[in-house]
């Protein structure tokens, strides 16, 4: 008979297509193409070309540091090729970035019994959304889910998961209003690993990362977490994308305190800052794991680096040589 843990790690369908991908980042193109159009446009490859291309980037908010690498390796590359076009650093681009934000931990861990999954981030960032659209999916894909109501000072938050658990057939434990976050997230890794669930997935208050009082207690949170029944896989930051490089700042403070293994970046249909993508896992080190498309359940879609960089930089027919690189 087969089990959940039998089942393909990918609890998504296929990956989105490119066109979707293109589509969905509209406005993070528009911000990049019209720059990067112009760049690439110039009659010869010469310096005036590449302070164009340092402007393009920067101005899709990628940060220094990540601009400086891509054209520390588009130079080199350009030298090693004796390109004199700059049309043919599209491209390039495409493939630097797409190289810049592959990573081999790029799926989510679901090895333990159960996987506890903690999710992090601001208010509004997206934390309760994801969960449950992530839920629906592996429910879906056959594992039984245990849903942590750990943001026990605001009732609607319950409420909200509550809702979200009953959509996607998943269990629900929650506390007392104004209980201990850290006593909800043990006791449902405990009631998972009582009834043979596969993975649980820790809601917790939104809090500011200045807040150092509530970052302490996400730690304490963090602690319960790995001493409680089961395996705690991964830490996931929730930055939404329209934030741009402040993302950067949250996601570093929230790695501080709790140990981030990875990003979700929601939202990321409606930012014009897709470059701050870069920024988080150049400077931070850590994979980004999911991304938001849209408000669908089908639009919350595991990372695709080629995809993300073709649809960024990439002419139309480039995204299938951006995937065969």
């Amino acid at each position: 008979m087969t089990t959940a843990r039998d089942l393909p790690e990918d609890v998504f369908e296929d990956p989105p297509p490119a066109p979707r991908w293109r589509a969905r980042l509209a406005k993070a193109r528009s911000a990049l193409g019209e720059r990067l159009g112009a760049a690439l446009a110039r009659p010869q490859l010469d310096a005036g070309t590449w302070e164009a291309l340092e402007e393009a980037l920067l101005g899709a908010d990628v940060s220094w540091e990540v601009t400086g690498q891509l054209l520390e390796r588009l130079r080199a590359e350009a030298s090693e090729r004796h390109i004199a076009d700059p049309g043919e650093l599209r491209s390039l681009l495409a493939s630097g970035v797409a190289d810049l934000m592959d990573a081999p931990d790029a799926g989510l861990d679901r090895s333990g019994s159960p996987a506890v999954w903690l999710f992090v981030g601001v208010n509004g960032s997206g934390k309760t959304t994801t969960i449950g659209k992530l839920a629906h999916a592996e429910v879906a894909a056959g594992r039984r889910v245990v849903l942590a109501a750990a943001d026990t000072f605001r009732a609607a938050a319950t409420e909200q998961l509550a809702a979200w658990a009953e959509r996607a057939g998943a269990h629900l434990v929650g506390g007392n209003p104004g209980g201990d976050p850290a006593a909800v997230a043990f006791d449902a890794a405990s009631h998972a690993a009582a009834t043979g669930a596969d993975v649980v997935m820790i809601d917790t208050a939104g809090r500011l990362h200045t807040n150092h009082n509530l970052m302490g207690e996400l730690a304490k949170i963090r602690r319960v977490a790995e001493r409680a029944p089961g395996e705690l896989r991964e830490v996931l930051v929730t930055l939404d994308a329209t934030v741009g490089q402040n993302g950067l700042t949250q996601a570093r403070m929230f790695g501080e305190a709790a140990g981030v293994t990875g990003a979700v970046l929601t939202k990321l249909d409606g930012s014009a800052r897709g470059g701050s993508l870069l920024s988080v896992r150049a400077e931070l080190g850590v994979a980004v794991k999911l991304v938001g498309l849209g408000e669908g359940l089908g639009d919350l879609v595991p990372f695709d680096a080629a995809a993300f960089a073709a649809a960024l930089v990439g002419d139309d027919e480039e995204y299938a040589d951006v995937r065969g690189a």
